[in-house]
């Protein structure tokens, strides 16, 4: 009978690790969504590489890591936030990696794929109004905070520097290096606008000349989970509008067609926000071509549609 070897044991930190492998996602370009723009390149940073499935891996372990540096997370703490999903998986995930509880404030109407996901991961969900959308959960979480602050780290992703920092030190640096410096347009929909904000912070720096474009829901009822219209919502103290060099407004419907429309042409099955960023990316390269102007268009595929598939758009006719 052969020997049985022992598993290798695995470091604690470093690119080994299940949390090691957050960031350095691939950018991919999406030649049939920009085929008919004559002179634009679109490319799509594919963040449902991250463990978590979402681009909010990046924010939720720099928010974590920036606790416990400071001495506000310890291990008597739980990770207590409001979500509207992903961000709470990538706490969760996190959570469990790490050996921390945690408990989020999240929509009621949150897809059920994404209740499933938390539970698995053995965090704690409190639901609330789904007609007040993210902002409920805000308010809620304070209201759960203020009862026991003693008992809890808060990170308060909308408000936290650590959140935007994750992509001015990470996601914009990918961009850059990974298109050479050729990036002419960043665009990407904003929900607590982290991402747009550390990102546009970065280009804005290393290449001169790039238009950080935002967008959002066109209208304060709206089906795109996750994001904010800024002007009807509680805005996140991390949001600089002046940052923005344009903003774009995106309807449900076409976020929804283009979603499907990644599926069917591109082979990637992606998020309703990721759909959202594409149309926006779309708006500025039809500009662009229109104008006969060359561009490279930067956005990000923010998760994988594994959260979404119980969702009827899926089966609408384009």
């Amino acid at each position: 009978m052969p020997a049985v070897m022992p598993a290798p044991t695995l470091p604690r930190s470093g690119s080994d690790t299940l949390l090691g492998q957050i960031g350095n996602t691939p950018l991919l370009r999406l030649a049939k969504v920009d085929a008919d723009l004559r002179g634009v390149e679109i490319y799509a940073k594919a963040e449902f590489f991250n463990p978590g499935g979402s681009v909010k891996d990046r924010a939720g372990l720099n928010m974590i890591l920036d606790g416990e540096r400071s001495g506000k997370l310890t291990r008597d703490k739980i990770i207590l936030d409001a979500t509207s999903g992903n961000t709470g998986l990538a706490y969760a995930m996190i959570g469990a990696a790490k050996g921390y509880k945690v408990r989020l404030c999240l929509p009621r109407n949150a897809s059920r794929e994404r209740k499933q996901m938390l539970r698995a991961y053995g965090a704690e969900t409190i639901l609330t109004d789904a007609a007040e959308g993210s902002d409920g959960a805000i308010r809620k979480c304070r209201e759960v905070y203020e009862e026991s602050p003693e008992i809890y780290f808060y990170p308060d992703q909308y408000n936290n520097p650590a959140n935007w920092r994750a992509h001015y030190e990470t996601t914009g640096v990918e961009i850059v290096e990974q298109t050479g410096g050729r990036v002419t347009h960043f665009v990407a929909c904003m929900g607590t606008s982290g991402t747009f904000m550390g990102v546009s912070r970065r280009l804005k720096q290393e290449v001169d000349g790039v238009r950080c474009v935002s967008a959002q829901p066109a209208s304060g009822f709206h089906g795109l989970e996750g994001l904010k219209h800024m002007p009807t919502a509680i805005v996140p103290g991390i949001y600089d509008a002046a940052l923005a060099d344009d903003n774009i407004w995106i309807e449900t419907e076409d976020a929804y067609r283009m979603a499907r429309r990644l599926g069917r042409e591109e082979g990637l099955l992606t998020g309703i926000s990721s759909g959202a960023n594409l149309v926006a990316a779309r708006v500025v390269g039809e500009r662009l071509a229109a104008e006969g102007r060359e561009g490279v268009i930067v956005t990000v595929l923010c998760d994988g549609a594994e959260k979404y598939l119980s969702e009827p758009f899926w089966n609408d006719p384009d």
